[in-house]
């Protein structure tokens, strides 16, 4: 937002979408906002923020979530362990509703916990570290989800989607 104040933008983001409603049911759409770094005077990079919008818009428009991990991770939600996985994900069903979550971006973070730059990095050379990665694979909340690959070097792309599918098959729920 760039006037007025937060409250202010989460409401015009719910009149704007509400004003979209008949164009959006028209077909098989589901539209999902996708969490946000914070990065300067964003929002949705809370989860209050999300699940207000939802709550404002879910009977009206057919509605999801796209949780970005470095997003989340930046605007200081720690993923880094199946632990902060596990809290991380009560945190997104009480604001939210973990019903609403529908697919994932998934890309390592260049910046530290909570430090609000989206800045993405390749999986397993950023703040988050691999381990994250293999409990979005495994974890039974995360690993049916589509997932979309935003790391920034192109050229390891494949050996990164292999990876990740390597983690999957192995199904590993000790991680």
């Amino acid at each position: 937002y760039t006037t007025g104040n937060r409250q202010e933008c989460l409401e015009m983001i719910v009149e704007s979408l509400l004003e979209m409603s008949k164009l959006i049911n028209k077909g098989e759409t589901k539209l999902l906002i996708e969490t946000s770094a914070g990065q300067g005077t964003s929002v949705c990079y809370q989860f209050e923020e999300i699940g207000y919008i939802i709550k404002q818009i879910n009977e009206k428009i057919p509605i999801g979530v796209c949780i970005d991990t470095c997003h989340i991770f930046v605007a200081g939600y720690d993923i880094r362990t199946k632990a902060g996985w596990v809290e991380t994900l009560k945190e997104f069903d009480k604001h939210i509703g973990l019903k609403y979550l529908c697919a994932m971006h998934l890309n390592d973070a260049k910046y530290t916990l909570g430090s609000r730059k989206d800045r993405h990095e390749s999986l397993g050379c950023g703040e988050i570290g691999i381990t994250s990665f293999k409990i979005a694979m495994t974890h039974p909340d995360l690993k049916n989800l589509p997932k979309y690959l935003e790391t920034p070097n192109t050229e390891k792309w494949i050996d990164e989607i292999e990876l990740l599918k390597s983690f999957y098959v192995k199904g590993d729920s000790k991680v």
